[in-house]
């Protein structure tokens, strides 16, 4: 490991908005079904970046919509360095960050706590359809602590992921909010959805299209999984 991630990882542990569960499985995990009250100690909803690196989503989010609490969830502390230091210098009291796999998710997030997701650039997965992060085996774990009626989105520069959670999402009888092969020439890019990741910009660079999906989450249908999807980038 080098010496930079080191002194990073040697930071967070004194970072007031980050959490590093020291074990990944726990069922009695503090702040489970009370983050509003116990962690930001208020009581407004909660939205989550998953996957989120640096954290610009979880960062940019806090800043416009400081009546809602955002915390940015991914297992690799070297990125969530960025944003959490960001945070704290920009004094965003309502920004956090949890160090976990997304996998494991549920494990601190109670029944109902969560209004809406994000998941922002994500690995795509292709060739493992089920660890897609908006795979049925995923959306299931989300069901156990989202709110009925919370929002989901999806924002990609894989076209397969995009066309992918549109298939699932029709076998399983979901009809899209919003839908976009290619959010910048689309009439939905606004002042949230024109934050950018670090990735995003990288794509943008490469001449990229970037899409995008939102959908309610019906927390009383389980999904079911589909037939592996292929699709040609």
């Amino acid at each position: 490991m080098s010496k930079n991630k080191l002194e990073k990882f040697a930071q967070m542990a004194t970072f007031k908005n980050v959490v590093q569960p020291e074990e990944l499985k726990v069922s009695d995990f503090e702040y489970k079904g009370k983050w509003s009250q116990d962690f930001f100690h208020n009581v407004n909803g909660i939205t989550l970046e998953l996957g989120c690196g640096k954290g610009e989503y979880t960062v940019a989010l806090s800043e416009i919509n400081p009546s809602m609490n955002f915390i940015g969830v991914d297992i690799k502390g070297a990125r969530i360095w960025h944003g959490a230091k960001e945070a704290l210098d920009k004094n965003l009291p309502n920004a956090g960050f949890l160090r976990t796999r997304i996998d494991m998710i549920d494990n601190f997030f109670g029944k109902d706590e969560v209004d809406e997701v994000w998941i922002t650039f994500c690995d795509p997965q292709p060739k493992k359809q089920n660890k897609r992060l908006t795979s049925a085996h995923f959306l299931n774990i989300y069901r156990r602590f989202l709110k009925d009626g919370a929002i989901v989105n999806l924002k990609t520069d894989s076209r397969l992921l995009h066309f992918y959670t549109l298939e699932l999402l029709k076998a399983n009888g979901v009809i899209p909010l919003v839908a976009t092969d290619d959010l910048y020439a689309s009439q939905y890019l606004d002042s949230v959805l024109g934050i950018k990741t670090f990735y995003e910009r990288s794509f943008l660079e490469q001449g990229k299209k970037i899409t995008y999906l939102k959908f309610i989450m019906d927390t009383d249908k389980e999904f079911v999984e589909i037939p592996k999807f292929e699709f040609e980038e």
